[in-house]
């Protein structure tokens, strides 16, 4: 973890929380894929290891929270926590009690049965309609069950639920986790004076997503790399034929503007040069390599070209400080991949300090095997984004405010 910057020293964290004999509810980020009954990716479950075992060793009684998928206020079976409690044993090697609801009568039942060093885990918060509604009742319930809070879970950080805002509100102690801490360092880090050439990458699908981060980070940045389906609507905004790709039209005007702004600045505006075009949004369409500035009509853009992950890559090669969000193309379909690989690579090869902004770009570099080849990870895409823009995410703002 990098040094904690000034942005982040006003967060309490787990040493100035009194834990020892408490009860800790600790929000976090489980939200974990599953099949069959079974945790198919861990990896957000092992992000959260640090902060229960800093609480056990300190002696909290710790109750874990989190949500998983949007059940929207509904209790389906399918998203209980239960597989999740099972997998975070295995890997503490301990017994996790599962509540078979949010805080009800067996939420209450299992944390009172707590001893201290033992853990719980209460089930999915979504399934209670309070938790997305930020309710005060609900808030209140949550509270009842601990005399502590911990927020580790920086992927629900850009949310304002109960679990997140109102509960830290309702405790004496409040703190942020390992996990967010480091999060938010990271993040603040690319903010704050980055080691340059500072070069951004932004990929995915909709432009409109990114015009915040793409507006704060031009005062910041070097180089900035567009790719993915965003990129159609650079190109269209500069006269350039786009066939049917996707294009947000009535955000051509906004883009227009920042290329300017980019030019204003002297940060270097990096555009596919060629493209993998299709003639349908299908995996096994018929499609081509094509110049980015004359896809022919009918044939939609659906990845970046070769030349153009060269184009990038040399662009990347020297950074001192990397930030990649979102993918090239449509990396999912085979055919379509290339372009998120080899920018992949070609982060996971740069010596500076390198971040993937969560998402898809971190599921990517995951099913690359890079992950340990780049510096930080982060578990939370849009938090990220939202982090990035400069906005104050409300579950940071919520500790930042419970500090007596």
């Amino acid at each position: 973890m990098p040094d904690v910057p000034a942005g982040v020293a006003g967060l309490p964290g787990l040493d100035d929380l009194d834990a020892r004999g408490r009860t800790v509810l600790v929000r976090a980020d489980l939200n974990v894929p599953l099949a069959d009954g079974r945790v198919t990716d861990d990896l957000r479950i092992e992000e959260s290891l640090p902060t229960v075992r800093h609480l056990r060793t300190a002696g909290a009684r710790v109750v874990l929270m989190s949500h998983l998928g949007r059940p929207k206020g509904q209790v389906r079976e399918e998203l209980r926590l239960a597989p999740v409690a099972a997998r975070l044993g295995e890997l503490m090697g301990t017994q996790v009690q599962a509540a078979s609801d949010v805080a009800g009568p067996d939420a209450r039942r299992v944390v009172g049965a707590l001893d201290d060093g033992e853990i719980a885990l209460l089930e999915n918060l979504r399934f209670e309609p309070g938790e997305e509604g930020n309710d005060p009742e609900f808030a209140d319930r949550l509270a009842a069950l601990g005399d502590a809070y911990v927020n580790d879970a920086f992927g629900a950080a850009h949310r304002a639920h109960a679990s997140v805002v109102a509960l830290p509100e309702r405790l004496e102690q409040c703190a942020a986790g390992d996990l967010l801490l480091r999060e938010v360092a990271v993040l603040s880090r690319l903010l704050e004076d980055p080691p340059r050439p500072f070069v951004a990458i932004l990929g995915g699908a909709k432009v409109s997503d990114k015009l915040g981060v793409i507006g704060n980070l031009l005062a910041r940045v070097d180089r900035l790399l567009i790719g993915g389906a965003m990129c159609f609507t650079f190109l269209k905004a500069q006269g350039y034929e786009v066939g049917a790709s996707r294009v947000e039209d009535d955000h051509l005007d906004t883009v227009a503007d920042l290329v300017a702004e980019a030019e204003r600045r002297h940060v270097d505006l990096l555009l596919p040069i060629d493209v993998v075009a299709a003639e349908a949004f299908e995996a096994d369409a018929d499609h081509r390599r094509v110049a980015a500035d004359g896809i022919p009509g009918g044939y939609m853009g659906l990845d970046i070209g070769p030349d153009s992950v060269a184009r990038f890559a040399a662009a990347v090669a020297d950074a001192a400080t990397v930030l990649w969000n979102g993918p090239m193309g449509v990396f999912e379909w085979p055919p379509f991949a290339a372009g998120t690989e080899g920018v992949a690579r070609a982060v996971a090869a740069c010596a500076g300090f390198t971040v993937i902004g969560g998402g898809d770009s971190a599921a990517a570099i995951r099913q690359l095997g890079l992950a340990a080849e780049v510096s930080h990870v982060s578990t939370g895409g849009g938090a990220s984004l939202e982090y990035l823009e400069g906005v104050d995410l409300p579950g940071i703002a919520a500790l930042r405010a419970a500090v007596r």
